[in-house]
């Protein structure tokens, strides 16, 4: 009963700001709700103020007692999801892939069944000694995807 109510006023608070999108919602057997967000163009303390108001204003606290944490998903967070990608593109990632694989590139583009990345190599040269540099590209689904995160660069 109180899962359906909390999912329904998220829903709500979040069609009032659709820039946001939600990447997890765990209510505990105590009555601990616990929100995560993302937003196409970032998460402001005030969005999670906003959304955890919408909550909290309109569940009775007299017939249940509960807490509830609204937060942004980390920066050291790995994409779980579709939107993600699409917000990251031009971003590096790293992505690791089900064949052991583990890319370091710039995610150059995402759509809902594979991203694509691209990044520059080392290699031996066809002719002679020496390596030469090359653009390389990779096409991955999703479902290969064992994990991707957004590579956070300080200059």
């Amino acid at each position: 009963m109180m899962r359906e109510q909390v999912v329904e006023l998220l829903n709500q608070a979040l069609e009032e700001n659709p820039s946001l999108f939600l990447i997890e919602l765990e209510i505990t057997e105590d009555n601990q709700i616990r929100v995560t967000l993302d937003g196409d163009n970032g998460v402001k303390v005030e969005d999670c103020i906003s959304v955890s108001r919408a909550v909290e204003h309109n569940l009775d606290r007299e017939e249940i007692d509960f807490s509830i944490d609204v937060m942004s998903c980390g920066a050291s967070e790995p994409l779980t999801m579709f939107r993600q990608y699409v917000k990251n593109i031009g971003r590096g990632v790293l992505v690791k892939t089900n064949k052991g694989e583990k890319i370091e590139a710039t995610l150059t583009a995402a759509n809902e069944e594979v991203i694509t990345l691209n990044w520059k190599a080392r290699e031996p040269k066809p002719v002679g000694k020496g390596k030469v540099t090359v653009q390389k590209e990779a096409v991955i689904p999703y479902n290969e995807i064992v994990e991707t995160k957004v590579m956070i660069k300080f200059n």
